[in-house]
């Protein structure tokens, strides 16, 4: 069974591509690839980052410790 989903925002295209039948290397990849400026003069050229899912997992895990709100009460 596969399993693919992507999102894109203003600058970036998110995706992620499973199978959970197959263990060919590079069948459960996650993608993060920059989107180019059409209203720019100067466009850059794209960039994509692919990482394995279990690698993905652990990015998630860092974002979310590191970006989780912060107790912004006093200690006594």
């Amino acid at each position: 069974m596969n399993y693919e989903k992507s999102i894109n925002t203003k600058r970036f295209t998110f995706g992620v591509n499973r199978s959970t039948t197959s263990k060919q290397a590079g069948s459960n990849i996650v993608t993060i690839a920059t989107r180019p400026d059409e209203g720019s003069y100067y466009s850059t050229s794209t960039s994509q980052l692919s990482m394995t899912v279990k690698e993905a997992r652990a990015l998630q895990g860092f974002l979310n410790s590191s970006l989780s709100p912060v107790d912004t009460t006093p200690s006594v």
